[in-house]
């Protein structure tokens, strides 16, 4: 991909991360979702981890190689005219020096920021502490800011704790301990703060009072609409894994009907034809 227009991207996906204003992202996991999310009007494409796993065949949690799910990646950023960020959870990296290199990667797919996680990947199973401490994961984001600004691309870095998510230590001081990670990863270079886990509109806005930075939700059927996110504060929420569940449970619904009634017409209608899924792959791919 062309560098000016590589960075005008990252340009333009760094700026529409406005608090009470949220980017709202329908995470894709192909191209095909990528091109139809683009269509209906989203204003970024995001990607989600384990709906790129999964549709490869793998689970999620950095099962599928940095290599391979880099290359979905770089197959969606060439398919679409606007700015592409990845999923690429704790950065396939045990070490900063690794979450240079994968950052170093993502800008090479086309990507114009990525998602960058506090909590380790192959950590024990049950883990009194899953995270990166504190000094390793702000090292991480200081490493991946040090790694996008020497390209010369604008590159937005999402930095996510996990504390809710993994449900780490005294629920009593997980918003406190949320805060202050997020404040660090912000001060350490990161342009969005990603909480993970965290559905009650209290806890939300508290998030959003006490860090200073935008703030990233993820989103699912227990968290509030989206006008009351903009009420609260919030500026990127992130659909996740849910686009990707909610297809996954039509193939199922549609599979289980035509093996029990065999009826054709109920089961197979659809707001989408061949011709208009085909026709989004005919576009011409961006350079």
């Amino acid at each position: 991909m062309d560098t000016t227009i590589q960075h005008s991207r990252g340009e333009t996906l760094r700026a529409l991360h406005q608090p009470g204003t949220p980017l709202l992202l329908a995470n894709a996991w192909d191209v095909v979702t990528a091109r139809v999310f683009e269509q209906a009007g989203y204003a970024a494409i995001a990607t989600t981890s384990a709906g790129v796993a999964w549709a490869a065949g793998y689970p999620d949690g950095e099962r599928m190689s940095r290599g391979e799910m880099l290359a979905v990646v770089a197959r969606i950023a060439h398919a679409v005219q606007v700015p592409v960020t990845a999923d690429l959870e704790a950065g396939y990296a045990d070490t900063a020096r690794d979450v240079a290199e994968t950052v170093r990667l993502a800008i090479t797919a086309g990507a114009v920021g990525m998602n960058l996680e506090d909590a380790m990947p192959r950590a024990p199973r049950p883990s009194p502490d899953p995270l990166f401490s504190m000094q390793d994961a702000v090292e991480r984001v200081a490493a991946a800011r040090a790694a996008a600004n020497a390209a010369g691309v604008a590159f937005v870095i999402n930095a996510r704790t996990d504390i809710f998510l993994k449900q780490v230590g005294d629920p009593a001081q997980r918003l406190s301990k949320a805060i202050e990670r997020a404040n660090a990863y912000r001060a350490a270079g990161a342009d969005c703060l990603f909480v993970a886990g965290v559905t009650d509109g209290e806890t939300i806005g508290a998030l959003a009072r006490g860090i200073n930075g935008p703030l990233n939700i993820l989103a699912g059927p227990a968290t509030p609409p989206l006008s009351e996110l903009a009420r609260l504060g919030v500026a990127r929420v992130s659909t996740g894994p849910w686009p990707v569940l909610v297809v996954m449970s039509a193939a199922a619904r549609v599979g289980r009907e035509l093996l029990e009634s065999g009826d054709f017409a109920a089961s197979l209608r659809s707001t989408l034809s061949y011709p208009d899924v085909n026709g989004l792959m005919r576009t011409p791919m961006s350079s």
